[in-house]
């Protein structure tokens, strides 16, 4: 029952955010409105993986379907909604693909275990999946940004003494297999306890099953404001997670082509309002946007 109540009041909740806040605002909660370029001949160097996707009209983006204000999927949405969505409409329109054409866009559901597998094996084009950048996994595909930067935290029962990491050594913690997370979680000193989704360890933590779930603070306060009697965001940031965008490392063209869709959302305000509609519900104020990485030759 726990996890049907978290997925009736998401829904609820992210089709309210997607209709606020931000100027243009789609039908059905798709979320804002992002037209695609109209004329991409020649603006591709040929050969490029941009110019191969803006030719065929068709796009595969893998994202994240459980995590509330960042990336969420309800059964009955044709299109998912949060940050790293709205940041991933704005890659696809510079492509001249609509991003609300289903038929031209999929939204691949990509869990923390299988976003290099997926770019790695040509499963999805691009991954915007809460996607940290990390020095292991550069080594394995291409990633840039960051878009986002946030910090990992600590979800616990509104009733709980728990005020941080610390109080937590030798203890149990849920997160997500496969993340810099759940790494970190053992790396402190707490029981790391691995789950396939962040909602089922958001259900573990208000049936008891664990006394705290962590990740990055962002996805926490998603959580925590679909139960916002029983669950709480506690204690400081005890990392700093550089969230970017993940692609295939046989296409490293792709990197300033991203990277200068990045830069034009920072100066237009696109990635204000993205913010704003999405994360910027839950009451955090809008940050600056954060300095890009430079592309590797």
């Amino acid at each position: 029952m726990k996890r049907i109540r978290f997925k009736a009041a998401a829904a609820a909740i992210l089709l309210s955010c997607s209709l606020v806040a931000c100027g243009e605002a789609g039908e059905d909660g798709e979320g804002a409105e992002v037209a695609a370029e109209e004329d991409c001949d020649g603006k591709f160097e040929d050969g490029s993986r941009m110019a191969e996707l803006a030719e065929a009209g068709e796009i595969t983006m893998g994202v994240r379907y459980d995590q509330p204000g960042l990336g969420f999927k309800d059964a009955a949405a044709d299109v998912p909604t949060g940050f790293d969505i709205e940041i991933a409409k704005l890659l696809v329109a510079d492509l001249c693909i609509d991003p609300a054409d289903t038929s031209a866009v999929t939204w691949e559901e990509t869990i923390s275990d299988n976003r290099e597998p997926y770019l790695m094996e040509g499963r999805v084009d691009l991954v915007l999946a809460s996607y940290s950048i990390t020095d292991e996994r550069r080594e394995l595909v291409g990633q840039t940004g960051p878009y986002f930067i946030t910090g990992q935290q600590i979800l616990v029962p509104s009733d709980s003494d728990v005020e941080s990491i610390e109080d937590l050594q030798g203890e149990e913690v849920c997160s997500v297999s496969g993340s810099t997370s759940i790494e970190r979680v053992e790396e402190e000193g707490a029981v790391p306890v691995p789950r396939e989704a962040y909602s089922d360890c958001a259900d573990d933590v208000l049936n008891g099953s664990v006394p705290a779930m962590s990740t990055d603070g962002a996805i926490l306060l998603g959580l925590a404001a679909l139960n916002p009697d029983e669950l709480k965001v506690v204690g400081p940031e005890f990392s700093e997670e550089r969230i970017g965008v993940g692609y295939p490392k046989e296409n490293p063209e792709m990197c300033e082509w991203i990277n200068g869709v990045l830069e034009d959302s920072f100066e237009d305000g696109s990635w204000e309002e993205a913010f704003a509609a999405t994360l910027g519900e839950s009451g955090v104020e809008t940050p600056e946007p954060p300095t890009l990485d430079e592309c590797q030759a």
